[in-house]
């Protein structure tokens, strides 16, 4: 009874606002919208800023800045259903979503945007723009030289890519450092939104550390009202020094064509970097696992039926028992309020705290079972996939 009330928490708790990745969506006829530094890269000199009329002077770091920001696009192969009705909910009633009427091979294309991070070729993007290691991928830098581009790999979890071309017409842009961003300081957004080739855009941040909004799983934004648009996905966010801090991966929107209401969001360099690096050496980016479990985060309402004052924490509703966390204790209904001795705060963080712990550690592990504190130790395995 108890489990019943929470589910039903859950759903009156849903959101109802429209996340919308800012890649155009693929289809068959319409186009969709911490790394060492390598030999060979070049930072972009970031030019003074200079106060005009109470407004800062940002003409040279845009110039600067757009060069190293490039167009992508990436065409894939994919099997489409023949019968016309295929997704008509009618249809499916009588014939299932089996494919009676055969299906076909399509071409689909993606545009977005990509930000070339070193001279010997590297750009980053994100990995919806490129879509999967099958896809053929073409950069276009600013000065309209196409080359073809190499997926070096593809990170869905925090939903980053990271592809190479043989040589850089344009110089990279410079890493910043996100951690040091503060809200309300000036940012541009450079991208190609709707295929209007390397735009500009600014803002402010207006919010640090964003997380479950439904755009990956290993969530941690950087909230902008610089305006961001389809194709934007994959661009950069640079700080008023020429520094990319962030790239440019989804907006909020209550329009259903995706429009820009001043709420957009990006993957923080200081992530960005760290998996990039990840990708670089290792060819995947390794993370720890405690193994399968669904959670959920604490509302009010669930606080109270499980006997708790805070809502901090991570609810298990679900565990598989071959994992290594049910082996250890760990079991449904318990609330996951410490990781490491960090504080857990909902369900995302404990994913990210646990993504980052060291592959072969033990993780000492706090939850509340039944009103009471337990302790648990958990061996922290390489997750798979």
């Amino acid at each position: 009874m108890k489990r019943a009330s929470i589910g039903i928490a859950l759903l009156v708790s849903g959101f109802l606002a429209g996340l919308v990745l800012t890649g155009r969506l693929r289809s068959a006829d319409e186009s969709v919208a911490q790394t060492v530094q390598r030999p060979g890269q070049t930072a972009a000199i970031a030019a003074p800023v200079v106060a005009t009329g109470g407004l800062p002077d940002l003409t040279g770091i845009a110039a600067q800045a757009v060069k190293g920001v490039v167009n992508i696009s990436s065409v894939q192969v994919v099997r489409r259903a023949n019968a016309p009705l295929a997704n008509d909910p009618f249809f499916e009633y009588f014939f299932g979503r089996e494919d009676v009427f055969g299906s076909r091979d399509q071409l689909a294309r993606s545009l977005g945007s990509g930000v070339l991070i070193s001279q010997d070729g590297y750009v980053v993007t994100n990995s919806h723009v490129i879509g999967s290691d099958k896809a053929n991928v073409t950069v276009i830098f600013s000065d309209k030289h196409e080359a073809p581009a190499r997926i070096i790999g593809i990170d869905k979890v925090t939903d980053l890519a990271l592809v190479k071309v043989d040589k850089a017409v344009q110089p990279p842009l410079k890493w910043g450092d996100s951690s040091q961003a503060k809200v309300a300081e000036w940012v541009l957004a450079i991208g190609s939104p709707y295929q209007l080739s390397h735009s500009v855009s600014l803002g402010i941040i207006s919010a640090l550390g964003r997380k479950n909004l439904g755009f990956s799983e290993y969530e941690d934004f950087i909230q902008t009202d610089a305006a961001i648009n389809r194709g934007n996905s994959g661009g950069a966010l640079v700080n008023a020094r020429g520094e990319l801090i962030g790239i440019n991966t989804g907006i909020f929107s209550s329009n259903q064509n995706g429009g820009s209401e001043g709420i957009g969001f990006a993957i923080p360099s200081k992530l960005a970097r760290s998996v990039i690096g990840e990708i670089i050496e290792h060819g995947v980016v390794r993370r720890g696992s405690l193994g399968r479990m669904i959670l959920y985060p604490l509302t009010t309402q669930m606080a109270a039926q499980l006997g708790v004052r805070a809502t901090s924490g991570a609810f298990v509703n679900e565990i598989e028992k071959r994992s290594p966390a049910y082996q250890a204790g760990l079991d449904a209904g318990d609330i996951i309020v410490s990781f490491n001795g960090t504080t857990v705060i909902d369900p995302g963080h404990f994913v990210q705290l646990v993504s980052d712990a060291p592959i072969g550690s033990t993780a000492t592990v706090v939850v509340v079972r039944e009103g009471k504190q337990v302790t648990l130790k958990i061996p922290v395995l390489q997750r798979e996939g």
